[in-house]
């Protein structure tokens, strides 16, 4: 936490440990009523950069200026990047560039500072989830494959491998060493929700977990280190991976207490790890160190919505919901 006073940062910490803060709806939206994951639409997503806060409404992905003294973020985009014929299901933000795939079966690339834009056709169903590292973006679609693409000069948009997962792709990562990258599926075709493939040549490298019910899909994952991954989906499981260790068991696991869905997860590389519900906007800290949850929030009532996306800072938490999106600000 540079630039932030010892007294102050003490203070903060304790606000997170203990669920002291002030909670505030700073946009609201039009909410479609389908399903909760009928389909890949009206999911929304999110990044954050510091300076901006990146939201997907619809088919486009628009950029939020935040509060300069951590108050929220100013209400109206001061950018908007378009290209989608449908709804955007996920994207990331890596090196001033967002990738981006959608319902139409389109990846699209932007970058933001300037008008430099790219669009291919990348899956024949929706894109639900993209990763991009180090010149490669790897995708996975309802059309049960994920892809490796190249971005090389005289390459852009070049499919270098189509793996068959024989499953709906829900999630996807790049390790951070560039060597490979994890899938997290629905586990119906396929009794291996979790699975590893070589970047290079798309093999398969090795499987994650054993005896995973049928259904108990993955949906989302995040790499801590090269060898430490955490991943949640519909079992109601956060698991923690060391490959290192074992690919047959994982090290540490949280059962969610309520028994809903794990929607989105994310931690901060440490102790803390956040993990958001499928019903009623429910977001919940946990310590690594910890078997119980350290602290829940319920951001909707009596609306019951799930907590698509969230990310956090030193002192902020973003949560987008159905209809809206929540902060809570830890330094009150």
């Amino acid at each position: 936490a540079p630039g932030i006073p010892v007294k102050e940062r003490v203070k903060v910490s304790q606000n997170w440990r203990h669920g002291h803060c002030r909670r505030e709806t700073v946009l609201k939206w039009k909410c479609k009523q389908v399903a909760p994951l009928s389909s890949a639409f009206l999911m929304p997503w999110m990044e954050l950069d510091g300076e901006y806060l990146y939201l997907s409404q619809a088919e486009n992905i628009q950029a939020y200026r935040l509060c300069p003294d951590g108050a929220g973020l100013q209400r109206h985009p001061q950018t908007i990047f378009s290209g989608h014929q449908e709804d955007v299901c996920r994207f990331v933000l890596v090196n001033s560039h967002i990738v981006s795939g959608g319902g139409d079966g389109n990846i699209v690339l932007h970058k933001i500072h300037g008008s430099y834009s790219i669009k291919f056709s990348a899956h024949e169903q929706e894109v639900n989830c993209v990763d991009f590292q180090g010149g490669l973006i790897v995708s996975g679609s309802r059309d049960r494959t994920a892809k490796v693409w190249s971005l090389a000069a005289g390459r852009v948009g070049q499919c270098l491998h189509t793996v068959q997962t024989e499953d709906r792709v829900w999630s996807i990562a790049i390790s951070p060493l560039l060597s490979s990258f994890v899938t997290g599926t629905a586990c119906c075709g396929h009794t291996s929700p979790l699975r590893i493939w070589d970047l290079e040549s798309g093999q398969l490298l090795t499987c994650l977990g054993t005896d995973f019910h049928h259904g108990a899909g993955v949906l989302d994952v995040f790499y801590e280190t090269p060898s430490l991954l955490l991943s949640c989906g519909y079992d109601t499981y956060i698991r923690y991976w060391d490959i290192r260790t074992s690919t047959r068991k994982c090290v540490q696991e949280w059962e969610e207490p309520h028994d809903s869905a794990l929607y989105c997860i994310r931690s901060d590389k440490n102790h803390m790890i956040a993990s958001g519900s499928s019903y009623y906007g429910v977001v919940r800290l946990w310590d690594k160190r910890q078997t119980r949850c350290l602290q829940s929030f319920h951001l909707s009532s009596p609306t019951s919505s799930p907590v698509y996306c969230l990310r956090f800072s030193t002192t902020h938490l973003y949560a987008a919901l159905a209809s809206a999106l929540h902060v809570l600000d830890f330094t009150a």
